[in-house]
């Protein structure tokens, strides 16, 4: 399986392409991981990437593109993989197809704005490993502190509320265009192309992940 998970900030693609590697076997490529390794390793491409993460803006397509082109030829992608977090743009969109990147799904998580803004306000992270908690919704055991190794949990700054609208202000006006891009490609009859589908985003962690196991299992047991 070759898919893509997009949706606003805070929609839970990172947890549900967790699920799927899980689940499926397949490599878990996410470009926030991706982008914050690269901003840790003090590198241009991470300073450079940092100044508009930072800033609530998206980072240019062509830094982003390079990264997923180079995480896509490792091994652990041979078999299949779910990216989140990208594409982002009509753009970057555009240089998947044209790198001949087949995607079997385009998965968008649909979740209205003002339960996201709940989310991510109180959305914490292990900074280490990357694991995500929440405030409310899914809580460490120790408040403030990760279940597994007890180290202190950070609230990342593109969580802040400030920081939060404009990236959800950013979704609408250059990530929407692509959920268009991948309908007509679909409706073109081009045997590469993707199928689109879209999951309802609200409700529990596992109730999101039971419609999109669902979803994607009558999916394939239609191929």
């Amino acid at each position: 399986m070759r898919c893509v998970l997009i949706g606003m900030p805070g929609a839970g693609k990172g947890t549900q392409a967790r699920f799927l590697s899980e689940k499926y076997g397949i490599a878990h490529i996410s470009t926030g991981d991706i982008l914050r390794s690269a901003m840790e390793s003090g590198t241009e491409l991470g300073l450079r990437a940092k100044e508009f993460i930072e800033a609530g803006a998206l980072v240019p397509d062509d830094l982003v593109i390079e990264l997923v082109n180079d995480r896509i030829s490792l091994s652990d992608c041979r078999h299949g993989f779910v990216i989140d977090g990208f594409p982002r743009t009509p753009a970057q969109a555009d240089a998947l197809r044209s790198a001949r990147i087949r995607l079997d799904y385009v998965v968008e998580i649909d979740v209205p704005e003002r339960v996201l803004m709940q989310r991510m306000s109180g959305r914490r992270v292990h900074p280490a490993s990357g694991r995500v908690y929440h405030v409310k919704f899914n809580p460490p055991r120790v408040a403030g502190k990760d279940d597994i190794t007890g180290e202190d949990l950070v609230q990342r700054p593109d969580d802040r509320e400030d920081i939060v609208r404009k990236r959800i202000g950013a979704y609408y006006t250059q990530t929407v265009p692509i959920i268009s891009y991948y309908i007509e490609w679909e409706r073109s009859r081009d045997p590469y192309a993707p199928r689109f589908v879209k999951v309802f985003g609200g409700g529990s962690v596992q109730q999101v992940w039971d419609r999109l196991f669902n979803l994607l299992g009558k999916l394939t047991a239609i191929v």
